[in-house]
Order: C-alpha cells, then sequence, then structure tokens
C-alpha cells in the first residue's frame, strides 16, 4: 500500500500508462498522483521532496544530483493534415517548417526550446501561431486540419492520428532526446521509489525490443 507521487513533462504523459499500469498490477494497493510539469518543475519538485519520481528529460539540460533511468529517445515529427504544404512528403527539413502556421508549446516547455533550438541550428526562427501548455489544445487544432505542429513520434503514435493527419519524420538534422525516470539520489530508495525504478527499467527494455523490431 501507499502513494507515488509522479509530475512528468507533457509529451511523457501519455506513455505515463506504459509504466502506472503494469506497477499496479503488481502492487494493487497503491495509489498515484500525477501531475503535469515543466522540466524546471519537475526537478524543483524532486528537490523539495513534493514528489517521489519525475519523467523529464534527460541529456539536453543540466539536472542536478538525480537517480535516473533512461526510458526511450523522443524523435520529431511534423504533424500535419493532407492538402497542406509538404504533407505528401516522406521526409521534411527543420529548415522548410518555417512556412508553415505551426502551434506549439510555450517556452517555458523545455520541448518547446528544444524545437527552437533545432529550428535555430538550420538557420530559421518560427512564429507560431498558437502557443499553449497543453496538449489537448494543440491536438485540437491540429484536428481542423488548418493548424501544423512538431510533436514527438511516440506521442502521435500514442494518439493514434489517421487520414487525414499525417506524421512526417523531421530531418537535417534526424534529432533525438532521451527522456528518463528521475528519483533522488538518496539511498536506499523507500521500497515504493525502489519498486518504481525497477519497473521503470523494465519498461526501458521494452521501448528498446520494440525499437530494435522496427528497426530489424
Amino acid at each position: 500500500s501507499g502513494r507515488i507521487r509522479i509530475a512528468a513533462i507533457p509529451t511523457a504523459l501519455a506513455m505515463l500508462p506504459r509504466l502506472t499500469t503494469p506497477f499496479r498490477e503488481k502492487h494493487p494497493g497503491v495509489t498515484f498522483s500525477v501531475l503535469s510539469r515543466t522540466s524546471i518543475e519537475v526537478l524543483s519538485l524532486l528537490g523539495n521532496f513534493d514528489i517521489d519520481a519525475g519523467i523529464t528529460y534527460l541529456d539536453n539540460e543540466p539536472l542536478g544530483r538525480v537517480t535516473s533511468v533512461p526510458l526511450y529517445d523522443e524523435r520529431y515529427q511534423l504533424i500535419t493534415a493532407m492538402g497542406n504544404p509538404y504533407s505528401d512528403r516522406d521526409k521534411v527539413t527543420w529548415a522548410e517548417l518555417s512556412s508553415l502556421p505551426l502551434c506549439l508549446l510555450t517556452p517555458d516547455m523545455q520541448n518547446r526550446r528544444i524545437i527552437d533550438q533545432h529550428l535555430a541550428e538550420a538557420g530559421v526562427q518560427v512564429r507560431p501561431t498558437l502557443e499553449s501548455n497543453s496538449m489537448i489544445v494543440l491536438f485540437s487544432h491540429i484536428r481542423t486540419s488548418k493548424w501544423s505542429s512538431i510533436m514527438p513520434l511516440n506521442l502521435a503514435e500514442t494518439f493514434g492520428f489517421s487520414e487525414p493527419i499525417r506524421a512526417i519524420p523531421i530531418i537535417e538534422p534526424d534529432a533525438s532526446h532521451t527522456v528518463g525516470l528521475v528519483a533522488t539520489p538518496r539511498e536506499p530508495h523507500t521500497p515504493l521509489v525502489s519498486a518504481l525504478l525497477d519497473e521503470a527499467m523494465a519498461l526501458a527494455d521494452d521501448f528498446h525490443a520494440n525499437r530494435s523490431a522496427r528497426q530489424g
């Protein structure tokens, strides 16, 4: 029994059932609290012991002293409707995205800072026509077929976009950033946190096996 408090970046929220569901099957007396927070807020909450674990980027901005379990690599796709520019393409470059009406997360989100970084590296700047800290707002605008967005591949797959919405890989560069579970570095961890770390490692193995199967 007990309660596990988790804070996660918005782009990782759709993945969380793959962690919480098998955990609860093994520990049916446990309940969860899940918050959507920026990467900076995740680390602040963790440092103040206001959460037991966080889901955030591991390789882009400093984490400080944490215990971490890499889960998956986030890769980016243009989400757009058939009939929009580049919708008939198999791939699109970061530089080409500057001409599109984009809806993106707000600049306080690390996902947005990553996107801005890769656009800048491609020599372009983008002024989104809509910004929000809610993925639901972005999804609802994409589904009108009048807006496009840049989203991680795993998130697009989770929400199952179908025709006329397409997910097109973005290249030059084919960028990726690691998302994982973080916990305080103290040893020993509480039994619940230790069990959650074990579950995260099992999930990481599952992600790796699925990626290898796709590539193979």
